[in-house]
């Protein structure tokens, strides 16, 4: 009887987009790093303006929501916090290769 209800999911799935690279263009090589970096860092940069303009629209007066300033704050930190965490990851990554013997 649990098997019926699992017969619906197609076990060859296209695999989602992570991170704005989807399986084909990682395996053909089809966005430079820097550009995943570039983009990363503009996307970190729209939460934190989002979040700036939600809080002074607040401050002004203008209709926002208290609750609706707070998430955008959040998602602001969020994005900055994950955007440091991958970032030091990355520099770990590339001295541990910079420490390997040729």
């Amino acid at each position: 009887m649990a098997m019926d209800s699992i017969r619906g999911i197609n076990p060859i799935a296209p695999v989602p987009s992570i991170g704005g690279v989807d399986k084909a263009e990682a395996t053909s090589g089809g966005k430079e790093f820097g550009d995943l970096f570039t983009e990363a860092v503009g996307r970190v940069e729209q939460y934190r303006a989002k979040a700036e303009e939600s809080a002074n629209a607040f401050m002004n007066g203008e209709p926002e929501e208290l609750h609706q300033v707070i998430l955008a704050g959040q998602r602001a930190e969020i994005a900055f916090e994950t955007f440091l965490q991958v970032r030091n990851k990355v520099v770990q990554a590339y001295q541990e290769v910079m420490r390997m013997q040729m």
